[in-house]
């Protein structure tokens, strides 16, 4: 009995929170094509672990940011983000990027409350092949396959080089451009619940203000005015500010995994960065500003991660630390707003300070 697999265009709208399983190997296998992919994104090795588990989806990925060419947003098919489940980079070289995993929803299969329905769409299902399955055009997959499909394999690549093959180097591929003025995506955010109404609300306003200041009148007292009234609410402050050093300072506190750090504040910080908003090459992401003052634990030490422009493996320079739960947030760049993608952001060991 051969198996079957779900179309790739295959959609269950599936909204933040709810509970899905993830198929089994031989299902997802047999939805890939030669190359290990379904509509161009891979299904990569570390992903095997989780299949025949169950999840809540923890956001709906209909869009996702260029980390590429940073031509801003991208937009996404039948895709979600499970609970932080997140790829260990055991199949690529021992990548430390950790990042959030993308899922097509023919991978997954919604676990419903009520027995009785979720029997007879079952049923249903195996009346309705036409429409709901379709035979693989390309045979199955195997797993070794998967593997070898983490290396790319061709003329341009030197002998004895290693390049590698991922969802975060194949990203444009598997998506489209998305105008950041396109308001569908806000739509779908809200609808979702991806974001709440209160953050589109928020959003709105810190877009606005963003707006007011750039056009440069009573720069500095507005900028005054809404940095004291984000302290008064215990907000973020104004993010869209650098350094002026020419050549930036270091800070050696050979954090541990574990450890309790305290970031701080935004003043201090700037006071670290040049220009670009960089020390020693790494920028200060302006989503960061968020995370000032705040109390995390030491997740690692990265020292090595996939570049995704060539797929090759790159040492990160300095000291570069990942803290707990500190993910961007999407929420201060006009052309990647609510980004549901949440990947780790990095410190240098200056901008912290070891916390009580």
């Amino acid at each position: 009995m051969s198996l079957k697999r779900p179309q790739n265009g295959h959609a269950l709208n599936l909204r933040a929170g709810e509970l899905v399983q993830v198929r089994s190997e031989a299902e997802i296998l047999s939805t890939l094509d030669a190359n290990g992919r379904l509509d161009a994104l891979p299904f990569m090795p570390e992903m095997l672990q989780y299949c025949g588990q169950r999840f809540r989806v923890y956001k709906r990925a209909h869009k996702t940011c260029d980390t590429i060419d940073k031509t801003g947003g991208r937009r996404m098919r039948n895709t979600v983000h499970l609970a932080d489940l997140r790829c260990d980079g055991t199949a690529h070289g021992g990548c430390q990027a950790r990042c959030l995993i993308f899922w097509k929803e023919a991978w997954l299969e919604r676990v419903d409350a009520n027995l009785r329905h979720r029997l007879s769409s079952r049923i249903r299902n195996l009346f309705q092949t036409d429409t709901a399955i379709v035979s693989s055009t390309n045979g199955f997959t195997t797993r070794q396959a998967l593997f070898r499909a983490t290396l790319v394999h061709s003329e341009n690549v030197q002998p004895g080089e290693e390049v590698y093959s991922c969802q975060a180097t194949d990203l444009l591929k598997a998506s489209a451009p998305l105008a950041w003025w396109d308001f569908r995506q806000y739509v779908e955010d809200l609808t979702s619940g991806n974001v709440s109404f209160l953050q589109i609300l928020s959003a709105l306003l810190f877009f606005a203000v963003k707006h007011g200041l750039e056009i440069g009148v009573g720069y500095r007292a507005q900028l005054w005015i809404y940095n004291r009234f984000q302290r008064m609410i215990g907000g973020c402050p104004y993010p869209f500010r650098v350094g002026q050093l020419l050549k930036t300072p270091t800070e050696t506190l050979n954090l541990k995994v574990g450890e309790l750090v305290q970031v701080k504040t935004n003043e201090e910080i700037l006071a670290t960065l040049d220009k670009r908003s960089k020390n020693r090459g790494l920028f200060f992401d302006y989503e960061e500003a968020a995370y000032c003052g705040s109390k995390h634990r030491v997740l690692q030490r990265v020292e090595r991660i996939i570049d995704e422009n060539t797929g090759k493996m790159k040492q990160l320079p300095g000291e570069c630390i990942m803290l707990e739960g500190v993910t961007c947030g999407a929420q201060y760049s006009d052309r990647r707003i609510f980004c549901p993608r949440s990947i780790y952001s990095y410190w240098r060991e200056i901008w912290l300070r070891r916390a009580e």
